[in-house]
């Protein structure tokens, strides 16, 4: 008997993807895994330390719900600097992940048909979160750079129009809004009575122009826009489960509201923990970001000699090549029609698991994180080439 709420929802496609992965490795079988979504360093040691003199200090209690006072302080502080517009720490709330924040905006903001842009290709749970909420997702496809243009936006919008998310740097493709296209999309939406969600969780990887935040370009729409943000990514933390949302103090307020009736408040020691992230900072983040530049110069170069059309990513750990040449072809006697079709012929004949692109709303590509090793990733593109050279 159940509610048609949940009937509506799927599993994760990406979580779905590492869950086989997994599977096939407790098998004793060597996976090549592009389809996980979190770092492959381990947390800071420092982060870790924090942690874990919180809990000998005995700070295992129930916190406030929007978090503690001085990570909510500490927060504003970061993002204050980083927009260059003040926040103060009553607009902070800490969430149970940056995926619980965006969930809780949903549930505030939505009411039944209400719609939501989301712009294409996207992250696979925010169509699911706004059905969820009762409202409607709006799929607006985005330029050849996987950005989305003013021009095209404006056909999208009308009164039924509550919220646009904007992901930059964006899952699954890896793309970086400049200063001028953010400035572009917020003068469309500066008169109109449209919130903004700026999903902002990997913003400190990036690999040349530093992303700039949506209220950086547009200060005179914070009162509008929730900055959804974590330690996940940037921290590789993401088994800790601390994200946070900013937003203007009413929608703080009634976030905290909903929350204290679902989670309560996050993990006390690992507020403590996130705190410590963002106080001593050391050179960890530079120094996997370093790393992460290299792989991604290997896989888009492999990629690219294997023919194989792709847009190299300024940020994040993701790269979305277009496979739909493969389309039509067949290998062991399978039809290759679709992107998922690609990715359960890589999976089950070369243990390489990637997520099909339909899972963010592209049939024509997929995607693979480069959050592994140089080595692995060298092995798996070679048993792509491999799967590519056998196709008939």
């Amino acid at each position: 008997m159940f509610s048609e709420r949940a009937l509506q929802i799927g599993e994760s496609p990406t979580l779905a993807i590492d869950k086989k992965a997994k599977e096939l490795i407790n098998q004793g079988k060597k996976v090549i895994n592009f389809g996980v979504g979190e770092p492959d360093f381990d947390t800071p040691e420092y982060i870790k330390e924090a942690a874990i003199n919180a809990l000998r200090l005995g700070k295992t209690k129930y916190t406030p719900v929007g978090g503690i006072p001085e990570l909510r302080k500490k927060i504003a502080e970061y993002l204050t600097q980083r927009t260059g517009v003040n926040y103060e720490d009553q607009e902070v709330v800490v969430t149970c992940g940056a995926k619980h924040g965006l969930y809780n905006i949903f549930q505030v903001i939505l009411n039944p048909g209400d719609e939501v842009i989301i712009p294409v290709p996207y992250w696979v749970s925010y169509v699911e979160q706004v059905k969820l909420a009762g409202g409607v997702p709006i799929l607006v496809p985005t330029e050849e750079n996987f950005k989305l243009a003013p021009d095209k936006l404006i056909n999208y919008l009308n009164k039924r129009t509550k919220a646009i998310i904007i992901n930059s740097p964006s899952n699954p493709t890896g793309v970086v809004y400049s200063f001028d296209e953010l400035k572009s999309l917020g003068r469309l939406l500066k008169d109109r009575e449209i919130l903004i969600i700026a999903d902002e969780i990997y913003e400190r990887i990036y690999f040349s122009e530093k992303p700039i935040s949506f209220v950086a370009a547009n200060p005179e729409l914070k009162e509008k826009t929730f900055i959804v943000n974590g330690f996940s990514k940037s921290h590789s933390m993401t088994g800790w489960r601390l994200g946070y949302v900013a937003a203007s103090r009413q929608y703080a307020a009634k976030l905290i509201d909903l929350q204290s009736h679902q989670t309560s408040n996050p993990t006390s020691f690992a507020q403590w923990g996130a705190l410590a992230a963002l106080t001593i900072e050391d050179n960890s983040v530079e120094k996997m970001v370093q790393e992460f530049k290299k792989r991604r110069d290997f896989v888009v170069s492999r990629l690219q000699e294997l023919k194989l059309k792709v847009i190299e990513p300024a940020g994040a750990f993701y790269v979305f090549p277009r496979i739909d040449t493969c389309f039509g072809k067949k290998h062991s006697g399978k039809i290759i029609n679709t992107s998922t079709d690609f990715a359960e012929i890589m999976l089950e004949y070369y243990l390489v698991a990637m997520v099909p692109g339909i899972a963010f709303g592209d049939d024509r590509f997929i995607r693979l994180s480069y959050a592994l090793s140089l080595a692995d990733l060298k092995e798996g593109l070679n048993r792509l080439e491999t799967f590519l050279k056998n196709l008939e």
